[in-house]
């Protein structure tokens, strides 16, 4: 097929999943529609959960294997919403609809490539293509779970991918690096009494004392990539709603984005030595993760004129264990707003420029 065609696939099949509800772990409906889709233009696909994955014609297991990889996943639509997020809209060159950034146009650009290389008999490497779940939620059964799958990883002779393109809206730009995120749950104790008689000790005040360093702290070590860690206090809450009592516990949420020049443990040990509260991470799975810009990919990219940068944002690279590209159609700044939408020029752009990038490393 040609540049057009291959587009004009990739938008009919976006706004279809655009119009199916797939909010993480509810996304069965999406994943039997690009199943179905793949199925149409006549290649096999396997089912592992929710996670759709297919391999070119002519797979060896006996090459190295590219892993193209985007989620069809969604976060629940704002309030603010004007439009019918499932209505697939377009007005002025944008699509509008919930999903249709993050991370429609990347998957469907990327699977549009994908059909582009599908039977070419004498590529240098296989190219396996995965639309994965839960990447909202960091969710275990999305791409971890695929990764982890037999039947997958026997198909590569239980070799994993050289490396990966992640399709996450970068406005085609290469995301060679990303924080990860740890999240800390924290719990202030005092003890309760009385607040007119001055009774207790408050737990809220103890709270604002280590709320105060979170806010404050500065980390010695910054990321070339990536910039300083960086830790926001998210929530906040009492055990008791009476006016009239001094709280005994005071719990907070701590969201902490670590960059490559610490591990999880070391900036909780550092965090530890520091505050009073009681503190529990409910994950260090999200790592900081990055690519090597003399990686072929990395390169193949920055010879079309593609810029590098830090994410600052996390995705399912971050569950990758071996080098990974974040990249693809859309702007990040539209991710999870009202009227979410894409340009239409952003999704061709994309099924170009992720051919072009493959071919210099085919």
């Amino acid at each position: 097929m040609t540049i057009e065609q291959l587009y004009e696939q990739a938008v009919l099949l976006l706004k279809q999943l655009i119009s199916i509800p797939s909010y993480s772990k509810y996304e069965e409906a999406t994943a039997d529609a690009i199943a179905s889709f793949l199925e149409q233009h006549g290649i096999a696909s396997n089912r592992n959960l929710n996670n759709v994955w297919a391999v070119n014609k002519y797979f060896d297991p006996a090459k190295p294997t590219i892993l193209l990889n985007s989620h069809h996943d969604t976060v629940h639509p704002n309030k603010q919403y004007t439009k019918d997020p499932f209505e697939p809209a377009v007005e002025n060159e944008k699509l509008y609809g919930l999903g249709s950034n993050d991370a429609g146009g990347c998957l469907v650009s990327l699977i549009a490539a994908f059909l582009h290389f599908y039977d070419h008999p004498n590529l240098s490497h296989n190219l396996l293509l995965a639309a994965t779940a839960e990447e909202e939620i960091s969710g275990y059964n999305g791409i971890e779970a695929l990764l982890g799958n037999k039947d997958f990883k026997a198909t590569m002779g239980d070799n994993e991918p050289a490396f990966a393109i992640v399709g996450e809206p970068t406005l085609m730009n290469l995301a060679v690096a990303e924080k990860g995120l740890m999240v800390l749950d924290c719990i202030a104790h005092g003890r309760a009494g009385h607040a007119a008689r001055e009774e207790g000790d408050n737990a809220l005040y103890k709270a604002m004392k280590d709320i105060e360093w979170f806010s404050s702290y500065k980390f010695e070590k910054i990321s070339e990539w990536m910039g300083p860690v960086k830790m926001n206090v998210t929530v906040i809450e009492t055990e008791n709603k009476a006016h009239n009592i001094v709280p005994s516990q005071c719990r907070y949420v701590v969201d902490v984005r670590v960059t490559d020049a610490y591990t999880h443990e070391e900036v909780f040990g550092i965090i530890s030595q520091h505050v009073q509260s009681e503190i529990r991470p409910r994950s260090m799975r999200l790592r900081s993760t990055a690519i090597d810009v003399t990686h072929p990919i990395v390169q193949a990219g920055i010879a079309l004129g593609k810029t590098c940068y830090g994410s600052p944002t996390s995705s399912d690279k971050a569950l990758m264990p071996f080098p990974s590209l974040k990249c693809g159609p859309g702007d990040s700044a539209r991710s999870h707003t009202a009227d979410e939408f894409i340009y239409l020029h952003e999704i061709k752009d994309g099924i170009e420029g992720y051919i072009k990038m493959l071919e210099k490393v085919l």
